[in-house]
Order: structure tokens, then sequence, then C-alpha cells
């Protein structure tokens, strides 16, 4: 097993924990760590070039979030996850996040606007440059931001659980493609319409958007368009 996209390259800089999470993590995504095999710490450890301290406390944090399954003395393993499993996750963003997003654009206003800006910029360029650590990474920042403008924490810890325990097993095969870049793009535009207080736009977008992670990026076909925010 060899990590890739960027992983083997080592870490550097304060926070290897934080840095191997994000890592771990993208790479248990993107299907590059896979459920059915045990790894051990000592394995991952020299892939990414650093002491097991900080691999070791990168996975009990995934393990909290259900990526993993620690093995004692052993390793771990990732979790199982399927169709049914994605369907599920990917309907429950769809009601809580495209609500959400209504309930911005109404507002007209985002006080984090450059920063989210600056997000999307990133999110395109990785996606130009088919680094997937980099586009899940600030993909994931950008969502994340944009939830907080809601006030509402709760809502932000529930859609990054479910949207960490989502698989994007397709994101390798779209490494640099159109599709991609044209998914990093919806940002832009999605920040466009909520300041211009464009609704029913922005719903139908936000409910585009996240048909992505079910369809082409989990190397599916798209969930059916009628499991939307209409529903919500």
């Amino acid at each position: 097993m060899t990590l890739t996209y960027a992983a083997a390259e080592g870490l550097s800089g304060v926070s290897l924990r934080q840095q191997a999470i994000q890592i771990l993590r993208t790479q248990i995504l993107i299907g590059a760590l896979a459920p059915g095999r045990l790894y051990s710490i000592g394995e991952i450890a020299e892939q990414l070039k650093v002491s097991p301290t900080p691999v070791r406390e990168a996975l009990l944090h995934l393990a909290g979030e259900r990526l993993i399954v620690m093995v004692r003395n052993r390793g771990f393993s990732v979790r199982e996850i399927d169709d049914h499993d994605l369907d599920e996750l990917a309907e429950c963003r769809h009601y809580l996040e495209v609500p959400a997003i209504v309930s911005l654009t109404q507002k007209s206003r985002l006080a984090a606007r450059a920063l989210l800006v600056d997000l999307a910029s990133q999110t395109e360029k990785a996606a130009a440059e088919g680094d997937l650590l980099s586009f899940l990474t600030a993909d994931r920042q950008f969502h994340v931001i944009l939830l907080s403008e809601t006030g509402n924490s709760r809502l932000v810890e529930m859609v990054a659980t479910l949207r960490d325990q989502t698989r994007l097993h397709g994101l390798t095969r779209l490494r640099g493609s159109h599709e991609l870049l044209s998914s990093a793009k919806e940002h832009r535009a999605l920040i466009d319409l909520i300041e211009a207080g464009d609704v029913p736009a922005a719903r139908e977008l936000m409910a585009r958007h996240l048909r992505h992670t079910r369809g082409l990026w989990a190397g599916t076909t798209s969930i059916p368009a009628e499991q939307s925010a209409d529903r919500c």
C-alpha cells in the first residue's frame, strides 16, 4: 500500500496530527485506504515519514468519526459502507444543507465572503491541477464555513460528520477533468446567488452540487433529481 496525492511526500509544520487527519481522511474517502484490510500504525507512519505518535493520535480521531475501527495491538481497518449507506448520507445532507442555503440566501449577506471566495479559488486551482488532497481539504472548509454563517454549530457538526462518512471513490477517475473543475466553480456561483438573494436558483444549485457526491464523485450515476431540496 502506498499513500498517494502528496501524502507520501511526508508531513511538516507544527500540527502533524492535523495534517495526518486530513491526509488519512482523504485517502479513506477516495478509496486509497480500503475496507477489508488491516493497516499497521508503523506502516502509515513510514509512508508519511513521521513518528507513530501523530499517526496514532490521528487514527483515534478518525475512529471517533466512525471512519475506521482500531484493532488492539494490531492497527486499524476502514469501516465498510455500502450503497444504502451512501443513499442515506446523501439524503440527510440534502435535508440539512439545502434549507440552510435557502435561509442564507434570504438574508443576502455573507460575513465571511472574502474567505469563502478564497476557498472557492483554492478548490478550482486544485481541481485544475488534479490535486485531490488540496481539493477535498478546501472543499470541506468551504462548506463548513458557509454553513457556519447560519450560526448553528450543531448543524455544522452534523454535516461535517455526514460528509466525512461518505465515500468518493469516483474522484480518482476525475482528477484534472472538466467535470471536477465545473463542480469546483459552483462554489463561486453559489456565493453570487446567495448575495443576490436568488432563492430558487441557489436552492437548485445547492441540490445539484450535492448530487455530485452521490453520483460521479462516488463512482455511480447521480441520485434521482427529485431527491433534492424541493422535498425538504
